[in-house]
């Protein structure tokens, strides 16, 4: 009898590790090479130059422009949305067969627009929380009633 793998993805906007159980008992373990970090910055720190300047539409003014989007969120969406990638390629190659996402609510709602429609249907819950800085140890709490770790 084949046993049931499930993952479990813990991610924020700048960090992420997926985590599996294999049974009952078996408590979570990190699996190896899936744990990501990007460094936080401010969007200062990420445009380097600044802001264009336009002519008004009414007079001889000039003003800076603003960017169409914050740079820190599509930063943050961006890594988000390559986490979901990993994602489906381990389900792809049968890696898991249950998946348990456990995010912050901005990344949780990025993780659930970006994952394939392969991984969606192996999505056994959802929890909004970030848990991102808990220790391995202390996540059993967290997910009593999902899975039996």
């Amino acid at each position: 009898m084949k046993k049931t793998v499930t993952w479990v993805l813990i991610a924020d906007g700048t960090q992420g590790r997926v985590l599996e159980n294999t049974g009952p008992g078996k408590g979570l373990k990190q699996v190896r090479g899936l744990d990501w970090t990007i460094g936080a910055f401010s969007a200062q720190d990420i445009m380097s130059d600044r802001p264009g300047r336009s002519h008004s539409a009414v007079g001889h003014g000039r003003s800076a422009m603003e960017p169409k989007t914050d740079p820190v969120e599509h930063r943050e969406a961006e890594f988000l949305k390559s986490l979901a990638d990993v994602l489906d390629r381990h389900q792809q190659q049968g890696d898991f067969d249950r998946l348990v996402i456990a995010a912050g609510p901005d990344a949780l709602g990025e993780i659930r627009k970006a994952v394939s429609p392969a991984v969606k249907k192996t999505i056994i819950a959802e929890l909004n929380k970030d848990l991102t800085n808990l220790p391995t140890a202390e996540l059993d709490q967290h997910l009593d009633g999902i899975i039996a770790a």
